[in-house]
């Protein structure tokens, strides 16, 4: 094993601080334009069983981009994106042939990461066109994976609309996937897929939470038989209690089929149950994540950002046909600007009783500076009746401006 990947296992907390972007905001009144910038180092380390060699990335991401003026309701954004590694490349970036080392998805890359038109004629209403992030709900169906140097992001419109009595609207209509393997890519219908795919989102104040109906209508035409529709509800909760504890609660069901010239074999459901407890700055979840499998097919939602769900090693990017079912516990505290996270997971599989393997993360983030903020991370997962045990660490800096 790599000598700093052994002190860094020592470590009993190591970090996580999921760098996701939110959704652009809504801007309505005139507003002056704005330069986006930031910034971003990071060392990944990989010890993975099933290779003889120990990936090592250290890579760079520079992004910068422009937010024009906002005139009577329109803007837009353009924003570039560039991706190098640095030193020797000793990992697999899926895009160098250096497949004796574990895979580390960064690859090189320049791209045009974001451009679009906004148009937000009051409050209540935005209209989006163009290359954009598209982020829903929790991203556990689409999000940005900002987690990886190359973000995704979207050709897409996108709709949303407030309405007076609490319900809340949006449509977004994708034509293409630019996906975190970059332009630059030898392999173009791996890193693009072409799309036709309908984002339907209504969600209403119920309670102490939210409750959100969603539809996906996926037609995936570099991969048509991976075409699929989601029909699914969404409940969340949360109660605040600054003198004492407070608590949050999740639970979503979804049912996945074929669509368009998707396979027959896609029939899977999703469930998720999380609850939690809030104290001070403490706050601690458990939960029961299941993605159906069928013996065929494992309920797919492969323009999520993945990183967020079923552990950091990234062991289940891909659910095995046979299902998963992720039952885990998480405590995360904030002292100041420095917050720890600690999380425990056991998989197992849907069907065929499989006992996946277990895996502990831990994190520490700090926001040392204005506009900068550093993390250190740890996953290892430990294998039981398939697959080999997998130790990532992680440390980055970054800066945003």
């Amino acid at each position: 094993m790599n000598r700093k990947l052994q002190i860094v296992n020592g470590l009993s907390l190591a970090l996580m601080a999921l760098p996701i972007f939110a959704a652009e905001p809504v801007l309505t009144k005139d507003a002056e334009g704005k330069l986006l910038f930031d910034a971003r180092w990071r060392m990944e380390q990989v010890d993975d069983d099933a290779f003889a060699k120990d990936a090592n990335a250290d890579t760079l991401r520079l992004r910068l981009g422009y937010r024009t003026p906002v005139r009577s309701g329109w803007s837009g954004v353009v924003e570039l994106e560039h991706t190098s590694h640095l030193f020797n490349e000793d990992f697999n970036s899926t895009a160098n042939n250096q497949t004796a080392y574990p895979v580390v998805v960064d690859p090189d890359n320049t791209e045009l990461n974001q451009a679009y038109l906004q148009y937000a004629p009051t409050d209540a209403t935005k209209f989006m066109l163009g290359r954009q992030r598209v982020i829903y709900d929790n991203q556990r169906f689409f999000g940005n994976v900002g987690w990886r140097q190359n973000e995704q992001t979207f050709d897409a419109l996108n709709i949303e609309h407030r309405f007076g009595n609490g319900l809340n609207f949006r449509y977004t209509y994708l034509d293409r996937a630019l996906r975190i393997y970059g332009d630059d890519h030898p392999n173009k219908d791996f890193a693009r897929w072409q799309l036709d795919a309908h984002l339907l989102n209504l969600s209403h104040k119920l309670g102490p939470g939210s409750l959100t109906a969603y539809a996906h209508f996926i037609e995936n035409q570099t991969l048509p038989l991976s075409s699929h529709q989601n029909i699914g509800l969404r409940y969340v909760a949360k109660h605040d209690n600054k003198d004492g504890i407070g608590w949050l609660a999740s639970a979503e069901y979804a049912k996945q089929n074929h669509y368009a010239n998707g396979s027959n074999t896609i029939d899977a459901d999703y469930v998720l149950l999380e609850g939690g407890m809030v104290w001070k700055t403490n706050t601690f979840k458990a939960g029961w994540e299941r993605l159906g499998g069928n013996g065929s097919y494992g309920f797919a939602t492969p323009f999520a950002t993945l990183h967020a769900f079923n552990g950091w090693a990234d062991r289940f990017l891909t659910t095995p046909v046979n299902g998963l079912e992720d039952s885990y516990l998480g405590w995360n505290r904030k002292w100041g600007k420095v917050t720890a996270n600690v999380a425990w997971h056991d998989f197992h599989s849907d069907r065929m009783n499989i006992h996946y393997g277990s895996e502990w993360d831990a994190s520490l983030a700090w926001a040392f500076a204005p506009k900068w903020n550093a993390l250190l991370k740890h996953a290892n997962y430990q294998a039981n009746d398939v697959g080999f045990d997998v130790a990532k660490t992680w440390l980055s800096v970054e800066y945003i401006y």
